[in-house]
């Protein structure tokens, strides 16, 4: 089983940067697809970004686009996501998901995923 656990939430304001940390355990996260997702308050989950198994291919919502950015360091087990430019409408309960690696279909799909964080907060003040 695969065991993930997000940090590096927080309190920031607009225009500032947070980087999300996403640390995998129990088995080697080097062959599985890794995304981030976002529930803002009151809505539903949505996709953030993607990165392929081998970390040479992401993709991402147009919401966030030239603003954040995901990789991942297979040596350390990890996953990240660089957030800049931030705003408010950013604010949300932020998770990392993992799935094994199939190539690109429904990358974006939640319920493709398999494996989930607890989430990290995110708050942006305007």
């Amino acid at each position: 089983q695969v065991q993930l656990v997000e940090s590096g939430g927080g309190l920031v304001q607009a225009g500032g940067s947070l980087r999300l940390v996403c640390a995998g355990s129990g088995r080697a996260l080097n062959i599985y697809r890794m995304g981030w997702f976002r529930q803002p308050p009151g809505k539903e989950r949505e996709f953030v970004a993607t990165i392929t198994s081998s970390g040479t291919s992401t993709v991402y919502a147009e919401s966030v686009k030239g603003r954040f950015t995901i990789s991942r360091d297979n040596h350390k087990n990890t996953v990240y996501l660089q957030m800049n430019s931030l705003k408010p409408e950013d604010t949300a309960l932020y998770y990392c998901a993992g799935r094994l690696d199939r190539g690109y279909v429904d990358v974006d799909d939640a319920s493709r995923y398999n494996y989930w964080g607890q989430g990290t907060q995110v708050t942006v003040s305007s």
